[in-house]
C-alpha cells in the first residue's frame, strides 16, 4: 500500500527537521497511543548527515482477526532514519523484530517550509504486509495508525522546540 501523509507544524521547518534528528526528543514520543516505546538503539552525525535507529511497538487495537494470526506483543520493529540536514529530508525503513518475513515498510519524508512560516512534513513510502486474507487490512490500520501517530507528535515537537531555545 503507497502512503502519501501530510502533517503541518507550527515551528520553522529547520527547527522540525533538526528535532526529528535529535536522539533526545524520542525520549518526549514514548508513549503515544498507537506506536509506543520509543528507544534510540543507534546514533551517529557525518557532516549534515545524521543516522538514528529508533525501535517502536504497536501499541494500537487490532482485529480478532489479526491477532488470531499475529502475536501483538511481538509487533516491535527499527526505524532506520538517514536524515539529510541540508535538504531536510529523511530516508527510512522499517526492520521489524519479528515477522521480518511479512512486513516491508520504507519511504521519505521531507520538512518544507510553509507561507506561514511553519512546516509540513511531506511523508511518501509503501508498506507491505504479507498475510493471506488480512494483509491488506493490516496495511491500511497500519497507514491509518502512522497518520494518527504523526499529529499526535506535532505539539509535542513543538512543545520540544520551544524548550531548546
Amino acid at each position: 500500500m503507497k502512503l502519501h501523509l501530510r502533517t503541518s507544524y507550527d515551528a520553522d521547518a529547520d527547527d522540525v527537521a533538526a528535532a526529528y534528528a535529535d536522539p533526545a526528543l524520542y525520549a518526549e514520543l514514548g508513549d503515544l497511543p498507537k506506536l509506543g516505546g520509543a528507544e534510540v538503539v543507534d546514533h551517529s552525525v557525518k557532516g549534515g548527515v545524521v543516522r538514528l535507529s529508533v525501535r517502536w511497538r504497536f501499541t494500537g487495537e487490532l482485529s480478532s482477526a489479526v491477532t488470531a494470526v499475529v502475536d501483538q506483543r511481538r509487533l516491535t520493529w527499527v526505524q532506520e532514519d538517514e536524515h539529510d540536514l541540508d535538504r531536510r529530508e529523511v530516508r527510512w525503513r522499517l526492520l521489524p523484530d519479528h515477522y521480518a518475513d511479512r512486513l516491508r515498510a520504507s519511504g521519505t519524508y521531507r520538512f518544507l517550509a510553509t507561507n506561514d512560516g511553519g512546516a509540513e512534513r511531506a511523508t511518501e513510502g509503501e508498506v507491505k504486509v504479507r498475510m493471506p486474507l488480512v494483509g491488506g487490512r493490516v496495511e491500511a490500520a497500519l497507514v491509518s495508525g502512522l497518520d494518527e501517530h504523526l499529529a499526535d507528535e506535532v505539539p509535542i515537537v513543538e512543545r520540544w522546540i520551544a524548550d531548546q531555545r
